[in-house]
């Protein structure tokens, strides 16, 4: 399976698609929390028993306001996880998390260390997610540095290569020994963000 992920920005509104040349058994737009699919951020596929789920994590750059919002999203969106698979454990959880989960992850944890994307509470959030059955797919192959997938539009920061990597394909724990490959794109320019690839080798 590849599937292309868009994640294009306005206000509040997440806007983003999956492509497919899949043709999915079922398409289901949000995770039943008014705000989060009021804001559009949720879409799940099924594909025979394998269900991709692209979603579109808030952010906490435009103030207080959104960074409680972005914790109370990131735990109702962690129980939507939980329900959702005790009916369908082969998940691919995919899309922007905005958040780097390790120090390897960003190109300066020091000085980031209190900036939203990095804070303590949204890596123990990811800690929880990887402690309860879900592989971060890059990891599986790849433990080596500065591999990013955004960069600030400021001071040239791709060319300087200062990055965060917070762009994700993971999958729960049944997926594992399906993993083939996965890696980022940084040479593919499109927008801030660069795409992230996994191959998966399913029965």
């Amino acid at each position: 399976m590849r599937f292309i992920l868009f994640l294009p920005r306005k206000k509040a509104i997440a806007v983003f698609a999956v492509l497919t040349k899949i043709k999915p058994d079922q398409v289901l737009y949000g995770n039943g929390i008014e705000q989060s699919d009021f804001e559009g951020r949720v879409i799940r596929l099924d594909f025979g028993d394998i269900t991709l789920v692209n979603a579109y994590f808030p952010s906490g750059t435009s103030g207080e306001d959104r960074q409680t919002y972005k914790y109370q999203w990131l735990d109702e969106f962690f129980d939507f996880l939980a329900d959702l698979r005790k009916k369908r454990p082969k998940l691919i959880i995919c899309g922007d998390y905005n958040i780097c989960h390790k120090a390897i992850d960003i190109h300066d944890p020091v000085r980031n260390k209190n900036y939203t994307g990095f804070l303590p509470e949204e890596r123990a959030w990811m800690d929880k997610l990887f402690e309860n059955g879900f592989v971060d797919s890059f990891r599986h192959f790849n433990q080596e540095p500065h591999q990013y997938t955004w960069w600030s539009n400021f001071a040239n920061a791709r060319g300087n290569n200062k990055g965060w990597r917070i762009d994700y394909l993971n999958v729960t724990e049944p997926l594992r020994k399906s993993l083939m490959h996965a890696e980022i794109l940084p040479h593919i320019v499109h927008s801030d963000h660069c795409p992230v690839f996994l191959e998966l080798k399913l029965k």
